[in-house]
């Protein structure tokens, strides 16, 4: 064999030595994950409102600190506290769920690691149309789930889109500031295959 070889063969039994732990799958946890949002109305006030149903999975190697991220989200979910603009929201004139009933987020995570900047980069898919959205992260954190015995990880992001860029043309007649401001607040839990393997 050459030493190349031997080489390759002596870094694979190192990394296996030291127990180097594989990318693991986190499941994404609906009653705890809301994706919010502000956006202008009319220049005199902001209208806020989030979305009340998403799933997804988040891959994360918290050696490296990378992974990534899939996330859907229920458009016709959609709750500003008022019942008609909900209904509003979702109809032919701005969602048009019966079309496009989901939003996709696609992202790839780095520096998710103590003493890392942590950033994602990906891409939004909303109203038939992808475009790149950059999360900046506020913060994260694992612990273990305290009843579930397994990892439990949480972030707190943000990023902002011009909403005319995705066909949401809803106001901009009537000088509608296109920006929105998403956040999203989102928890994860291990996956089960994974908590027994890791």
């Amino acid at each position: 064999m050459k030493s190349s070889g031997w080489v390759c063969l002596i870094a694979l039994a190192a990394a296996t030595s030291l127990g180097v732990a594989a990318p693991a799958t986190y499941e994404i946890d609906p009653s705890h994950t809301f994706p919010s949002f502000e956006a202008d109305h009319m220049g005199i006030s902001v209208w806020r409102g989030k979305l009340n149903k998403s799933s997804g999975t988040i891959v994360l190697d918290k050696d490296t600190g990378t992974g990534t991220v899939d996330l859907v989200v229920d458009l016709a979910s959609i709750d500003f506290g008022h019942d008609a603009l909900n209904q509003w929201a979702i109809g032919p004139d701005f969602f048009d769920t019966a079309k496009y009933p989901k939003a996709y987020y696609k992202g790839k995570l780095e520096g998710f690691k103590p003493g890392a900047t942590p950033k994602v980069t990906g891409e939004l898919t909303l109203h038939g149309v992808t475009k790149p959205v950059a999360l900046k992260v506020n913060s994260f954190k694992c612990i273990e789930h305290p009843m579930l015995k397994r990892d439990y990880c949480g972030a707190d992001a943000l990023a902002s889109f011009k909403r005319d860029e995705f066909g949401l043309t809803a106001g901009k007649d009537y000088h509608f500031n296109m920006d929105v401001l998403l956040r999203i607040q989102v928890e994860a839990v291990k996956a089960a295959d994974d908590a027994k393997t890791t």
